[in-house]
């Protein structure tokens, strides 16, 4: 996945519905996406859980190859040292990559890239307030950043509803991605999703069964 994203081919994914064998089994069956998105945010922080996933993921996809998982752990600005210790797990698990909800501050994610202390992971940085959207710029440039990823839900919270603010902050992280030669994400279902590979997204979490090959077909990754 890391090597589309460099090369700025649209990735597609999907969020780990199920933290388990069986769903990594899931996972790995599926054979049209790049990444999953296993989310331990606010969930119990269960590593043997998440070593059952991927083994399992990566025995049934076989010759092909698992897709990466991406790790999303708790928010670092609270607890500095608490996201380190969660870097050091996921990469002792495996992960290939880490997803920092609720950035604010391009310190935050000094102290993830620090902690992982090498190249080949890739970050993905939340916007997921108007606060953090009006520090756009410094957080999408920090050293380090793989992907800058708007929020949508905590977005809406923060604007009070208003979808227009909502769209307009997500077109203000995309105009700054770009700008930035950073990869931008977004969730994206059927009805929206080949017009998000046409806006520029480039890390797409597909929320509904079909819109990834729908999305590949767009970004012409059919085969």
């Amino acid at each position: 996945m890391r090597k589309l994203l460099v090369e700025r081919i649209p990735v597609f994914g999907v969020f780990a519905t199920e933290r388990s064998a069986e769903g990594g089994r899931r996972a790995g069956a599926e054979p049209d996406i790049d990444f999953i998105f296993y989310d331990l945010e606010e969930a119990e922080w269960d590593m043997s859980a998440l070593r059952a996933f991927m083994e399992s993921a990566r025995e049934w996809a076989g010759e092909r190859g698992a897709p990466d998982l991406l790790l999303r752990i708790p928010p670092v600005g609270p607890d500095l040292e608490r996201a380190r210790r969660c870097v050091r797990d996921g990469l002792e698990v495996g992960v290939q990559g880490f997803i920092l909800p609720h950035v604010e501050d391009p310190a935050e994610v000094a102290v993830v890239t620090q902690a992982i202390g090498g190249e080949g992971i890739v970050v993905v940085a939340q916007i997921e307030s108007s606060f953090a959207v009006e520090r756009t710029e410094t957080i999408v440039s920090a050293a380090g950043v793989g992907v800058a990823l708007p929020g949508q839900a905590d977005l809406r919270h923060s604007y009070g509803g208003d979808e227009a603010a909502v769209q307009g902050a997500v077109d203000r992280v995309l105009a700054v991605a770009r700008r930035r030669g950073v990869p931008c994400g977004v969730t994206a279902g059927m009805k929206d999703i080949e017009a998000r590979v046409q806006q520029g997204f480039e890390f797409i979490i597909a929320v509904e069964p079909g819109a990834v090959a729908l999305g590949r077909a767009a970004a012409g990754r059919e085969n």
